[in-house]
């Protein structure tokens, strides 16, 4: 009879009732093909990476290896490391590459951290100044030369100011063979107005991911500007810093384009080296060794930055 009792009614198809719960006739699901697909779907997402890797890298990688270590009938030998050795620019060729780098590196380190510091104090205007200072980056290396060639050579911007000034009489040859000191410097400024730009990236990202609570528990107790950055902001920056100097280091080693265009032969590099050694002698063993070379470099300081950089687990954030 109508309200005269508990209305019953009838279970859906495919739903269970409250008193098949109660009696414990609820059957759990078995895991299925998509427990399956979770633990395979991060292999098949890097998976066009590892591909795109072992095409465009480990193969290409594989074959100057083999020819910086083979003859052409197939033996092994170290000749071609002895002829690039025995060249006559082999050693300003190293050093040149070696010094660039070590001046050049730590310049763009502290440039890169002061502007990156400044650039997350600033409160207004932070978008515009960030855009300014990454131009630089949208600049391919060879155009980037050629605008310091334009400062630095006879009929540039930089002797037309020093003789309206009064300064000079007639034009310096900054770039010419007899000034090399001038010519490293040239070489020097176009590399850090390049490339500063791409450590400031990173570490403006770095400073980001810092949560601020550090620094003002740091100000409360009295830590000055220099204390916390030294006791709170370059620990935990640096991951960033490994990221930003490793880069760095590695395309400090591939300076090409900016050194050709300011000095042609005349301030030699290890990849001019392989250039001409691949390009002009159509000597392509000599030109592997020195891409080995170069890649043993890169690793040798790579790993030296990863231990002056080392952070511990409980550091990191």
């Amino acid at each position: 009879m109508l309200g005269s009792g508990r209305a019953f009614r009838r279970p859906l198809p495919g739903r269970v009732s409250s008193h098949e719960t109660a009696l414990g006739h609820v059957h759990t699901r078995a895991p299925d093909s998509d427990a399956m697909n979770s633990r395979s779907l991060p292999y098949l997402l890097i998976a066009p990476a590892l591909l795109f890797l072992a095409v465009f890298f480990l193969y290409p990688f594989s074959l100057v290896a083999w020819q910086a270590f083979s003859t052409d009938e197939g033996r092994l030998t170290t000749e071609h490391f002895a002829d690039m050795v025995g060249y006559w620019k082999f050693n300003d060729t190293l050093r040149n590459t070696l010094w660039l780098a070590a001046i050049v590196v730590p310049i763009q380190l502290v440039l890169s951290l002061l502007m990156a510091t400044m650039v997350s104090k600033m409160q207004r205007g932070r978008d515009m100044v960030l855009y300014i200072w990454t131009i630089p980056l949208g600049i391919s290396d060879l155009a980037a030369g050629l605008i310091w060639l334009a400062i630095f050579e006879q009929t540039g911007y930089l002797n037309s100011i020093l003789h309206g000034l009064g300064l000079i009489e007639q034009p310096v040859a900054f770039l010419g063979y007899q000034s090399k000191l001038t010519l490293f410097v040239a070489i020097m400024l176009a590399e850090v107005w390049r490339a500063t730009a791409i450590m400031l990236v990173i570490l403006v990202a770095g400073i980001g991911l810092i949560p601020k609570e550090y620094n003002e528990a740091a100000e409360v107790f009295g830590a000055g500007p220099w204390q916390r950055f030294r006791r709170v902001t370059f620990p935990l920056l640096k991951p960033s810093l490994q990221t930003a100097l490793i880069l760095r280091v590695i395309l400090a080693f591939e300076v090409f384009a900016v050194v050709i265009a300011l000095s042609g032969t005349q301030f030699p590099v290890l990849m001019g080296a392989v250039y001409e050694r691949q390009f002009v002698l159509r000597d392509t063993s000599v030109a592997a060794a020195y891409a080995m070379l170069i890649l043993a470099i890169s690793i040798a300081f790579t790993l030296l930055v990863l231990w002056w950089l080392r952070v511990p687990k409980e550091a990191r954030i």
